[in-house]
């Protein structure tokens, strides 16, 4: 027995040393970047212009792969057009208008006074603050992020000052993942110089610095138009910060926001180069003519023959007939096929792609081939919706900070101090209504199950879209078509209560002479007794 544990140890310890795994030791990856966040904003930018020339000035000078198609050079004599098609714009632009289209106000409320949602309503008037919201919304999907910033200027105005700035020109500190401070930039040129004004909002105070354009810091009153500022900056309460800074998405550069374009570059190219491609085809499969020699156009000044161009390319010069009648000197027509469904197919595959995640293509009106009722176009835009309501969740957000940043400020200026029990409500409206068909089978169910009355039914069905006299008057209407004018109107569920009741007070009358009945006989007990003896 003994030998033989030997050999099983010693062949379990072979296994063992058989089996043993070194572990990979760690390496080092190292990624440069060839941009930084300042160039990958100025990168969406052009892409968000949508000039086809700024497009390829920017390829020919950033560091990126050249086999892209903007970055591509044309062989000498094979130039093709180089065509944009501007879908990040439309993207942008329509998203944003879906965003404002729906933005119904805000409604500020204090427990205290109403003074706060006047002074509000006369900012929001001054500072034409749903343009502002508009072009934020529009810098969120291209650059993704920015913050607003709040100022007073008396000789410009007698309420708070908003202004937005975009990613471009603000810088974020963090301390502990929080933002602690928020840098404002603005370029002054003064005698053929350039300076970069500095503005750091931190929570309680702003800091003013000038830089030249070596980055070396300067005294502020070197630019005329800040001879305004103290050098000591402003301070006001520790508890809040004069900016309010808006983030869209994560972007690689820490702390930073990501806009829709940036995440998109490549599919974007793609898809201009197959239409590109699709037109330069297009061009090149116009009808050619074979014309002989003799017979091609000539200039009718100097006799010579005109010769085609790359663009139109109307005839090619084939050689003459010299056979004894001439009969071969025809002008021959040819039309070249394009492959029309191969050019279709990329084209829908790289739309596709560039749509994937941010918008339902029937909402930019691209057409699915089917006629949809109201509930299937809604499922077909949940896309869009999923980005609207991130959008709006956003705005939201940075609206409500707004309004206590504002109010806080202008109640330090006046001497009133910060503003208690503020309550702030950002409304916006739904996306994708049902149809006014829908609208009205289910009201007239809610109507036949007596689940809703005519006032709600009318104010269901029109909503805001009219007036509240029109509404009471249409209510009118149709209880007297109905029949039930000057009469209490009554659900069917009334109807059931009601009954109910009546049986319930009627069994309970019924009990109550039971017991007075009762009662008499007991306190008339010799009545009772010549009853019965009469009987």
């Amino acid at each position: 027995m003994g030998l033989i544990n030997r050999m099983a140890e010693s062949i379990r310890s072979g296994i063992k040393n058989f089996l043993q795994i070194t572990p990979a030791s760690d390496k080092t990856i190292t990624v440069t970047e060839t941009s930084n966040h300042l160039t990958e904003c100025f990168i969406n930018r052009i892409w968000y212009w949508g000039n086809s020339r700024q497009l390829a000035e920017l390829y020919k000078q950033i560091d990126t792969n050249k086999t892209m198609f903007w970055a591509a050079k044309s062989t000498k004599g094979l130039e093709i057009r180089k065509i944009h098609t501007g879908l990040p714009a439309l993207i942008c632009e329509t998203l944003v208008n879906i965003v404002i289209a729906d933005y119904n106000g805000t409604d500020v409320t204090s427990k205290n006074s109403t003074a706060y949602a006047e002074r509000w309503e006369d900012i929001e008037k001054q500072n034409k603050l749903s343009d502002t919201v508009k072009q934020m919304l529009r810098d969120l999907c291209v650059v993704g992020d920015g913050a607003f910033k709040v100022s007073f200027d008396t000789a410009v105005s007698d309420v708070p000052i908003v202004e937005w700035y975009p990613a471009e020109n603000i810088d974020f500190t963090y301390v502990r993942g929080r933002i602690r401070e928020v840098k404002f930039y603005t370029d002054y040129t003064q005698k053929h110089r350039r300076y970069r004004f500095e503005e750091t909002y931190g929570y309680g105070y702003i800091h003013y610095a000038l830089y030249d354009d070596n980055g070396k810091e300067i005294d502020l009153h070197t630019v005329d138009a800040l001879s305004w500022i103290d050098s000591k900056g402003v301070t006001f309460d520790e508890s809040y910060m004069w900016a309010v800074p808006v983030l869209y998405g994560k972007s690689c550069h820490k702390g930073r926001g990501a806009g829709i374009i940036g995440i998109k570059t490549d599919a974007f190219d793609s898809l201009d180069e197959v239409w590109s491609q699709w037109m330069d085809a297009l061009r090149a499969c116009r009808t050619k003519q074979y014309v002989p020699g003799c017979l091609v156009p000539r200039n009718p000044e100097t006799c010579q023959p005109i010769s085609p161009n790359p663009f139109d390319n109307r005839f090619i010069t084939v050689g003459n007939d010299m056979s004894e009648n001439g009969n071969g000197n025809r002008i021959y027509t040819e039309s070249p096929q394009i492959q029309h469904e191969s050019y279709l197919s990329s084209y829908i595959t790289a739309l596709d792609l560039c749509l994937q995640g941010i918008i339902s293509p029937s909402t930019l009106g691209i057409d699915t081939k089917k006629l949809d009722n109201a509930d299937a176009q809604r499922e077909k835009e949940k896309t869009t919706l999923y980005t609207r309501q991130n959008l709006v969740k956003i705005t939201q957000n940075a609206l409500q900070s707004l309004v206590e940043v504002v109010l806080n400020a202008d109640g330090e200026l006046n001497g009133k101090g910060i503003v208690e029990g503020l309550e702030v409500s950002v409304n916006f409206g739904e996306y994708a209504n049902p149809s006014f068909e829908s609208q009205v089978e289910t009201v007239s169910k809610a109507r036949q199950g007596g689940l809703m009355s005519v006032e709600t039914s009318v104010d269901e069905l029109y909503g805001d879209s009219k007036s509240e006299d029109w509404k009471a008057e249409e209510v009118q209407r149709i209880k007297e078509e109905q029949g039930i004018a000057g009469e209490e109107e009554k659900s069917e569920l009334d109807d059931v209560d009601l009954t109910d009741t009546e049986e319930h007070d009627n069994n309970a009358d019924d009990e109550e002479n039971a017991e007075n009945n009762a009662e008499k006989t007991e306190s008339n007990p010799e009545q009772n007794d010549t009853q019965v003896n009469n009987e």
